[in-house]
Parts: structure tokens; sequence; C-alpha cells
């Protein structure tokens, strides 16, 4: 028996490291293994977005729906200036950029794998203003960045895929079907990209890696703190985050507070360096509630 778990675990190991892909997450310098292609998740987060936008009311409000999209192209031209000079090119060609305000009261925002972004009319009383807009904007096209969808597509993948292989591999040791059998998991998720709960670690890197990108494109990182205090006000300040897939309030503060350096570092005119790209704090926490979601 002993021996057959270690040839299980030995196969699941051997499968998931011949098929996917290992990637360095920009800015956060993490490492992450994604067993989904772009080509996949693109295709499924165009056809959720189409699905959404077709069923929401955009926002009738000129004047905000163009300061989203301003504020959004300006910090995606400032993430695809980063991402060319730092040899990730290739990457540029996964995005193609949308930014909506969409009539929803809601303190929220979403992002979409690609690039779409909606913004709730909800949360511009809580930014108040471009540069907190930037800091919000910042963190959702960061989960972009990061592929934090396929990321957690692919855990999900391996969860369930490693259930099956635990009755199969050890009966008969055939792989061929590995590729459809992913393939077949992701579709069988039905995913809905704007109801995606991602992981603490992943909201933390967010958090940095947008901190950064609105550094980048010349917004005061500094806002930051008083935004997400003005968030922590409207949520209570519940500062448990043991079951939260979110920062708690306190220590999303604290940590930008200690992330604060770095930013304004490069706001001024400063590359990232090699420790500013490695240097993230894996201590996340709490979400603040229901309606201040900010996936």
């Amino acid at each position: 028996m002993k021996n057959s778990r270690i040839l299980l675990f030995v196969l699941v190991a051997v499968l998931f490291s011949a098929c996917g892909t290992t990637r360095t997450v920009p800015v956060s310098g993490r490492k992450q293994n994604l067993l989904v292609s772009d080509a996949e998740i693109l295709s499924l987060s165009q056809q959720e977005y189409t699905k959404y936008m077709n069923s929401a009311t955009r926002s009738s409000d000129a004047q905000n729906t163009q300061m989203v999209k301003r504020v959004g192209q300006r910090l995606a031209s400032a993430v695809e200036t980063y991402l060319r000079q730092n040899n990730m090119a290739d990457e540029v060609n996964n995005f193609k950029w949308e930014f909506n305000l969409v009539a929803d009261k809601n303190v929220n925002a979403f992002c979409m794998p690609g690039g779409k972004i909606v913004v709730y009319e909800g949360l511009l009383p809580v930014t108040q203003n471009e540069a907190s807009l930037a800091i919000v904007l910042g963190h959702e096209i960061a989960h972009a960045v990061a592929k934090h969808s396929a990321e957690q597509m692919s855990k999900q993948i391996k969860q369930q895929y490693g259930m099956q292989i635990g009755g199969a591999v050890l009966g008969s040791l055939g792989m061929g079907e590995t590729t459809s059998s992913i393939l077949s998991t992701v579709v069988a998720q039905g995913f809905q990209f704007r109801n995606l709960k991602y992981s603490r670690d992943h909201e933390s890197e967010a958090d940095y890696m947008g901190l950064i990108f609105a550094a980048m494109a010349g917004y005061d990182p500094q806002v930051a703190v008083a935004f997400w205090q003005r968030m922590a006000q409207m949520s209570g300040g519940n500062n448990n985050d043991l079951f939260s897939d979110h920062p708690s309030d306190a220590k999303r503060v604290q940590q930008i507070q200690q992330w604060m350096p770095q930013a304004l570092a490069v706001y001024n005119g400063q590359s990232p360096t090699k420790q500013q790209t490695t240097t993230t704090t894996k201590t996340t926490q709490k979400k603040t509630t229901k309606t201040l979601h900010i996936k």
C-alpha cells in the first residue's frame, strides 16, 4: 500500500511537471505553474465578458465613463511599456484592454483575463479622485498580468485530475488523454470570471503589483493608504482574516505602507530593482464585505 501511494505521488508529480508551463510573474518575481494555455483562458474570458456586458447597463455618466477609460488606458500603456522593456513583449499580445463603467451601486470592480475590466458606479464615491481610481484599476490589471485566473483554474484541475488519477493511474499507466482531460475539466468549470474568488496570496500580490503599476503610470501611490482606510470604514473595520480570501483592512493598509518606499521610488522615476521585483508579502487578509469585494 505504501509503495502504491509513493507511485501515485510520483506519477502525479510527473504528470503536472510534463504538462503546463512555469513562468515568472512580472514585478512580483513569483514562480507559478499553469496548466491552461493563454488561448484557452482568453477564449473563455471573452465569452464570459461578452455575456456580462450584454446583460449589464453601461453608465450614462459620460464624464465618469471617460475618466475610467482614461485612467485605465494610462495604466495599460505603462504596463505594456514595462513588459516590453523587461523582455516580456510576448505577454503584451494577451491583452485587448477594455475599461467600462456600469450602472451598479455596489462598491466593486472586477477583472477578466485579457484586460477586460469593469468598474461599478458605486466605487467612485469611495475612490474620490483619479489617483485612487488608479490604485483600484492597477489592482485589477495586476490580476490579469499575473494570470491569477489561469492559476486558479490550474489549481482546480490539479485537484480534480489528481483524484481521477488515484483511481485510474494505478490500474493503467496510460496517460495519452492528459491534454483532452485537462481541456474537458476547464470547459466543465462553466467558469464565471467575474465571480472568481482569488486566494489571499493572489490578492496581496495584486495589491503590491497594482501599487507599482499606478506609480509607473505617474499616479501618486500614497493615496492608496487613504483609499483603503475609506474602504475599511465602509466595511466596519473587520480584522479577522482567518477564513477570508481577501486581506483584512488593517493588514492590507499595513502591507501597503511597507511597500510604499518601493512605490515612491518608482513614482520618482526609478525602475523596479531586483529587490523590489522579488519582495511581496504572503501575509494576506480579510475580504471587506460582500459589496466591497474589489477582486
